[in-house]
């Protein structure tokens, strides 16, 4: 056996490492939540890139109507929790009309009480916050 001249950990160090690792884990931890719940920010979209069927859609948001689908305009209860945190009644959805699709199809258009925008073309999977 080698001897580094340490002698045996005190129980005392011990628990002063397995803190430090906490910490160190709580840390990343909270880095990955971070990330995750402003990752819509991060990944925004122009309106020149969304499919024409989305920049319709928007603009019957900003006109407030009509809307093709009784769906439109309800509220969006945001249980991925992919948006930013807000009070439930925050934000409302909207269909993007999808070509080919016999239903609502899998894309929408997420709006929020501050006028921001979000879009998701894979049913909430992800969104892609749009920029204005």
């Amino acid at each position: 056996m080698i001897n580094t001249g340490l002698g045996k950990p005190s129980s005392s160090s011990l628990a002063t490492w397995c803190l430090t690792l906490l910490l160190l884990c709580l840390s990343a931890l909270a880095a990955c939540v971070e990330e995750s719940s402003s990752g819509a920010e991060t990944h925004a979209i122009s309106v020149a890139e969304l499919p024409v069927e989305a920049q319709a859609t928007m603009s019957a948001i900003h006109r407030g109507g009509p809307f093709p689908y009784a769906r439109d305009g309800s509220l969006f209860f945001n249980r991925e929790g992919l948006l930013p945190e807000a009070p439930r009644g925050y934000y409302r959805e909207y269909t993007v009309p999808t070509p080919g699709a016999g239903n609502r199809g899998a894309r929408r258009i997420v709006s929020g009480e501050k006028g921001e925008l979000y879009y998701t073309a894979d049913h909430y999977r992800s969104f892609r916050r749009i920029r204005q």
